[in-house]
């Protein structure tokens, strides 16, 4: 079977196992902190990011996967004439598209994919993952990158955050730009659509924003077949555990993540984030 390259960026947080047992190539976005540039998830861990972000009177800004990264990386594969499938975060939440585009012009002889994944976190993972998964099975690489692009139109995400205020400051608020300075107090459900951060429900207490998220991801599985689901959290793995729990007494799921998002995301959300992302086979 030809092997096949498959790269994302560190927002996926896919768990380490599911990583290294499907070889997935994971490039670090970059955490702007001060005079530090830190490689997202390599030189400082989630634990790190939340003590930090707690004491720090500075915040932190972020900044996409560079050029040279992406081209390291598909020199390496070129050089053994193995195709490279690279799936990554919504070009409307940042320039990583961008960076891997240039990357790939420099090797017009390579044979490269870029796939939008429109999203971010899990649900960006679980499209990564059905991707790998496809090759794994022995699929060609172009069947390998319609999974790839069929999963983007069976994912998505939907998010609580305790204030807009990050994501305001971030520029990642998107279309839910017409919440800030009128919703402040309020915990807004957000979602991404066509790619960027878009307001779903404005609710006034956080619990209530919760009790939403799980009508709306239930209506939304109701009759799907093969679902993975994924609880995700910014500091908040209590309240994403119960998020899942109640979800897995309503459904079989085909595989089951619980993780935090990674730093470059946590500085965009906020903490005390919590979210359900989902990809699903049908």
């Amino acid at each position: 079977m030809a092997r096949m390259g498959i790269v994302t960026d560190s927002t996926a947080t896919i768990p380490e196992d599911l990583r290294e047992e499907y070889d997935i190539r994971v490039l670090p976005q970059i955490l702007i902190w001060g005079e530090e540039n830190l490689l997202d998830g390599v030189d400082i861990s989630v634990e790190e990011f939340y003590t930090r972000l707690s004491s720090s009177e500075e915040s932190p800004t972020t900044s996409q996967v560079t050029i040279a990264a992406f081209q390291e990386v598909f020199e390496e594969f070129a050089s053994q004439d193995i195709p490279v499938l690279a799936i990554l975060l919504s070009e409307k939440l940042s320039g990583t598209i961008s960076s891997a585009t240039q990357a790939k012009a420099m090797l017009p002889d390579a044979q490269i994919e870029l796939v939008d994944s429109r999203t971010t976190a899990m649900s960006l993972g679980f499209q990564v993952l059905a991707a790998a998964r496809a090759s794994r099975n022995g699929h060609t690489y172009q069947q390998v990158v319609e999974q790839a692009r069929k999963a983007v139109a069976y994912s998505n995400v939907y998010f609580v955050v305790d204030t807009l205020d990050y994501l305001h400051r971030g520029g990642r608020i998107g279309g839910a730009a017409h919440l800030f300075g009128t919703a402040l107090k309020m915990k807004p459900l957000l979602t991404l659509e066509d790619g960027q951060v878009t307001s779903y429900e404005k609710i006034r207490t956080k619990a209530k924003a919760q009790s939403r998220l799980l009508e709306i991801i239930e209506n939304e599985l109701e009759g799907r077949q093969g679902i993975h689901i994924a609880a995700l959290h910014a500091d908040a793995e209590e309240e994403a555990k119960m998020l899942l729990e109640q979800l897995q007494s309503r459904f079989n799921f085909a595989e089951v993540v619980i993780g935090p998002v990674s730093p470059v995301v946590g500085a965009h959300t906020g903490p005390g984030t919590v979210g359900i992302a989902y990809w699903t086979e049908g």
